[in-house]
């Protein structure tokens, strides 16, 4: 006799193995009727979902509303008999939307958008705030802009231009000058300059500035005075870059085993930091991992 139609051999049906119905116990041995069974549970399921669902979002409005201590007739609208879930729907569009465009994350998201479609904005906006208005801010914001964009020559003149007056041994000015100037590939001029910094300013402390004076010296050709100065901030930089610049000077001047060993204890620290850190240093934990080895 042949077997009927649909039916393996042995008698049985195939396994239904489906994401859907594994979660509804369906996919035993089919007798039948029950494919139809497990069908009607999904539907029955799906329904409660759709009932419950308008009751979840002003569940949630209302707690957000008083959590967060919004205008209080909010309450009133959400429990209002019939208009649930269109009072959830505009409490989100109204009083959560706009939040989540206002947040850190949102306005990084558009600046970094902005900047990959039109990455000169700034630069344009910047140069005519500083051309018009002519102020110690305005200059500095285009000078900034100015060596974010590699123009370190033309950010050293703006500069140059704000450290007058009251602003001649501004420190912020002095270690914008010093980035501009190392740039340029004028590693003496700023390790002049920040040592002039903080020689007019003694209580002005930048981790930035620290590192950017280890460069410097590093630069010039200053190597036990640059690894005296990667040493100290190894351990106090907010980040990961101090520590694998200070491993990767000691690998290139032949002390490969204390650059592993730098290399290792940075790679323990950040196993046990933040998710959030691991991922703002990713790249600099990749070079620390190739040092490590």
């Amino acid at each position: 006799m042949e077997p009927r139609s649909g039916a393996l051999h042995g008698g049985a049906r195939p396994v239904v193995t489906t994401p859907w119905r594994r979660a509804y116990r369906i996919g035993q041995q089919a007798r039948p009727g029950n494919s139809r069974r497990g069908e009607m549970r999904y539907d029955y399921a799906m329904g409660i979902l759709y009932l419950l669902l308008p009751y979840l979002l002003q569940g949630t409005a209302i707690v957000h509303c008083i959590k967060t201590g919004r205008n209080s007739l909010w309450i009133w609208v959400l429990i209002w008999p019939g208009i649930g879930a269109v009072a959830a729907l505009a409490y989100i569009a109204i009083e959560i939307v706009p939040d989540l465009f206002r947040s850190r994350t949102a306005q990084r998201t558009a600046r970094g958008f902005k900047r990959a479609v039109d990455p000169f904005a700034d630069l344009r906006r910047y140069e005519n705030e500083a051309r018009l208005a002519g102020n110690v801010a305005a200059r500095q914001r285009y000078a900034d802009e100015l060596v974010r964009h590699g123009r370190y020559e033309e950010a050293i003149e703006q500069y140059g231009q704000a450290l007058t007056g009251l602003y001649v041994h501004d420190p912020n000015l002095m270690l914008g000058l010093a980035r501009a100037q190392f740039g340029s590939g004028a590693a003496a001029a700023s390790r002049a300059t920040l040592e002039e910094a903080l020689r007019t300013n003694p209580d002005f402390r930048s981790p930035e500035a620290h590192l950017l004076y280890a460069r410097a010296l590093e630069g010039e050709g200053s190597v036990e005075k640059a690894l005296e100065q990667y040493r100290t901030l190894a351990n106090s930089y907010p980040g990961a870059e101090a520590a694998v610049r200070y491993a990767q000077l000691l690998d290139t001047h032949g002390q490969r085993e204390e650059a592993r060993k730098v290399a290792r204890e940075l790679l323990d620290q950040a196993r046990i930091a933040p998710g959030h850190y691991r991922r703002a240093q990713r790249a600099w934990l990749d070079v620390a991992a190739r040092l490590a080895n």
